[in-house]
């Protein structure tokens, strides 16, 4: 049936109202972990993205990977890869998807979404008005979809912006900045001069495919003619296509925000230029085969507002990876900036410098100052320009949107606002359930008094003692330096057997280090160092440093560059141990050691980093006496991952089914198990681009039995791949014991479990 009617007044578009305990603006990574996480947490959001898709610059719209401390594994950050959500949305990923391909991220993150029954998700709907209730607190958000034609009315009694732009905080009257600060405003030595530019431009790519047959192109009539326009136009190569070309940056010398259109016509003309010189200029005869098959319709965004908290994190804070009481979050990227011109600058694509670890990043910067009922998350947090070249990378971003999420689950269940929340017993509570959901914060553990597993008497089947890594792999070739990163503890340093092999004879140079920040895995304190005088051909070498070990912490046993020899590898890939190479990775500005000018306020560094498997094996070593740093006691020990050590109980690697035994003097209700496993949190594992030569991490426990103390089978999994597995039992048992079975994910790789927690019904 058509309907047919007339007005003389004017229409109003249909109009929806709804309540709910947590607005969010904004569906990128940052605005849907914190929607999963406030969600889980029991309240009820409504998530705004006014785009078809959530994800925001990791979208299929987009196509940039997701990326975080790890920093490609280009730094020294180990096991730096973000916990809680994202990181279930990264492995999701890398099971599923470890091709990269945009639109099955996209799949992911609507399911993580709409498995959620507390999310109202509203997709093509942007936030226009704000409605206030008083000068500093938000009571409606307004929104318009374009798609059903629907304007809605968003009332709750916390908000949270997670737009990338700030749209909600610009409305609702929020202090925010945009542009660099002066130098001397926060004493930072990297602040860009106005000739470098104070913005952070935009970025569009574009992917290509080999059809195997010649394809013509014919450029549209806007596309750049000239190609020397841009002054790198040599590094243009038809191996590189999407992120890789993240330099085809435009628009810092603009409006960010209001100039976006202008900026994505820009750089359209850049891409179909660059396209055009590519297929039709003659000098990629490759290129005659290839077509264009997608480009982005919308920039991708690195900076525009930021907005002002209690606190702006600033350059000193990452540089010197200062301490926060109320820390909730971390980064470890390197401190990035782009000159303002972009893909048409003379200077390098970017600048960056990186710190000897990773850094907190403290609550007071994730809520407004002014506005007192609004959070503040991604992008958009109250950091300056310089520390913002850090913090803004998506799986940080996402890090601390958990944070956020959390805690205004916190406060809707407790009546208080953002601010209310720094009172340090409800800060340590905050931190506290962030831990349960696998969020790491650096130097907080978790110390749950509900978890009887703390209260359990805990034995292992059996146990690691690392006397050996195997001498079963190939010769890694000294071409750069190489080191085994073990965990150590405090006193005499251990001995240890090698076999290296040499060309000729020659004298190879062996360290033993650690870091002189107890956490960091820089290794720029030398405890002693060895010449050694090697043979043609191979050698088995005993090596006594004869010196201390002066904590319990990471060391590494460095090989120093020697083209005439290698040393032997190990196939056994061991959860808390690695090796890492003197090497670079240009990637991340890294050229094996960082060496700043003294002024930009970084430190000198040698940069020793993984390769990625399926290479990167461990060295083969003889340990005398054994590394016992992997007891059953370190799955309640509250840290979820290898930092000072490997925090993880590590089965014998002989043994195919280790048992974990868990026992009380008396018996315990459990309702609940929560494991972690080891996916490997050195692993980036970014969404796009890279892809990856594992679904599931050859660490990670795939299946397990549980039973009660009459042996009967509580849960059985036997797929595993995610980090955390929450087993919630139908109903609660009473058992003086648990026992825990597990099956070695490989003949390679022993068992390893990073937590084990148990709880009663609530």
């Amino acid at each position: 049936m058509m309907l047919k009617s007339s007005a003389a007044d004017l229409r109003a578009p249909k109009t929806e109202n709804i309540h709910a305990d947590l607005v969010i603006a904004g569906g990128g990574l940052a605005g849907t972990c914190c929607a999963i996480t406030a969600a889980r947490a029991g309240i009820r959001v409504i998530l705004v993205q006014d785009r078809p898709v959530l994800g925001g610059n990791a979208s299929s719209e987009v196509r940039l990977w997701i990326l975080g401390a790890t920093s490609h594994m280009g730094n020294n950050n180990r096991w730096a890869r973000e916990g809680g959500v994202i990181d279930e949305i990264l492995v999701e990923n890398t099971y599923r998807n470890p091709e990269g391909n945009g639109l099955i991220l996209d799949t992911i993150l609507f399911e993580k979404v709409l498995l959620e029954p507390n999310i109202r998700l509203l997709l093509n709907a942007a936030i226009y008005e704000v409605e206030k209730s008083a000068s500093d607190r938000i009571r409606k958000a307004i929104g318009f979809c374009s798609q059903n034609s629907t304007r809605y009315e968003l009332e709750a009694p916390l908000f949270c912006d997670a737009s990338g732009d700030g749209i909600l905080g610009f409305l609702s009257g929020a202090a925010f900045r945009m542009g660099a600060e002066a130098a001397d405003e926060f004493d930072e030595p990297f602040a860009p001069s106005a000739e470098y530019g104070g913005l952070l431009g935009h970025s569009i790519y574009f992917m290509t495919k080999d059809v195997g047959k010649p394809v013509n192109y014919v450029a549209p009539a806007y596309a750049l003619k000239d190609i020397t326009q841009i002054p790198r136009y040599r590094k243009f190569s038809t191996k590189d296509q999407g992120a890789h070309l993240w330099w085809i940056e435009y628009g810092g010398r603009l409006d960010t925000v209001h100039d976006t259109e202008m900026i994505k016509w820009e750089l359209w003309k850049v891409v179909y230029g660059v396209w055009d010189y590519m297929k039709n200029s003659g000098n990629f005869p490759e290129a005659e085969t290839m077509t264009l098959e997608w480009v982005g319709l919308i920039p991708g965004k690195r900076e525009s507002r930021r907005f002002e908290g209690p606190y702006m994190l600033r350059q000193s804070d990452f540089v010197q990876q200062r301490h926060f009481p109320e820390a909730v979050s971390f980064g470890g990227g390197g401190g990035d900036l782009h000159p303002a011109d972009g893909v048409f600058s003379e200077k390098p694509g970017c600048n960056q410098y990186h710190s000897k670890g990773v850094y907190q990043i403290p609550y007071r910067c994730m809520y407004s100052r002014n506005i007192s009922n609004l959070f503040l998350a991604g992008r958009i947090i109250s950091a300056s320009h310089v520390a913002m070249g850090s913090s803004r990378v998506m799986a940080t971003c996402a890090h601390g949107a958990q944070a956020v999420g959390m805690a205004a689950a916190l406060a809707v269940q407790n009546g208080w606002l953002p601010d209310d929340l720094l009172e340090p017993a409800r800060m340590h509570r905050l931190q506290q359930e962030l831990l349960k959901t696998g969020q790491y914060i650096p130097h907080v553990a978790l110390d749950d008094d509900r978890d009887h597993a703390k209260k359990a008497r805990i034995a292992a089947q059996s146990t690691l003692v690392l006397s050996e890594i195997p001498f079963d792999g190939g010769w890694q070739a000294l071409v750069y330096g190489a080191a085994q990163v073990l965990p150590f503890g405090a006193g005499p340093a251990p001995r240890f057997e090698v076999e290296l092999l040499a060309k000729t004879a020659t004298r190879l140079t062996v360290s033993l280090r650690i870091s002189s920040k107890s956490g960091n895995f820089s290794p720029d304190l030398t405890l002693a160092t060895r010449h050694i005088d090697l043979a043609a051909g191979e050698n088995r070498l005993a090596l006594d440093f004869d010196t201390a070990i002066p904590r319990s912490d990471y060391g590494f046993l460095c090989f120093h560059e020697n083209e005439a020899v290698s040393v032997r590898s190990s196939e056994a890939r061991i959860s808390g141990i690695l090796s890492v190479f003197n090497k670079h990775n240009r990637a991340v500005s890294n050229f094996g050691i960082q060496q700043p000018d003294p002024g930009l306020g970084f430190e000198a560094f040698e940069f020793w980093v993984p390769v990625r498997r399926p290479d990167g094996y461990n060295l083969a070593l003889r340990i005398e006496p054994g590394l016992e740093a992997f007891g059953a006691e370190n799955v309640v020990n509250g840290i979820q991952r290898p930092v000072h050590g490997p925090n993880a109980w590590v089965a014998a690697l002989e043994d195919p089914e280790p048992e974990l035994l868990l026992s009380w003097t008396e018996a315990q209700q459990i309702q609940r198990i929560d494991l972690a496993f080891d996916t490997d949190f050195d692993h980036p594992m970014e969404s796009a681009i890279w892809g990856h030569p594992e679904r599931i991490m050859p660490f990670t426990v795939q299946e397990y039995h549980i039973f009660d103390d009459h042996d009967r089978l509580l849960h059985h999994c036997e797929a595993n791949h995610q980090t955390l597995n929450r087993i919630e039992l139908a109903s609660p048992v009473l058992t003086a014991s648990l026992k825990i079975r597990f099956r070695r994910p490989t003949s390679q790789a022993p068992v390893a479990v990073l937590s084990l927690r148990c709880y009663g019904p609530e």
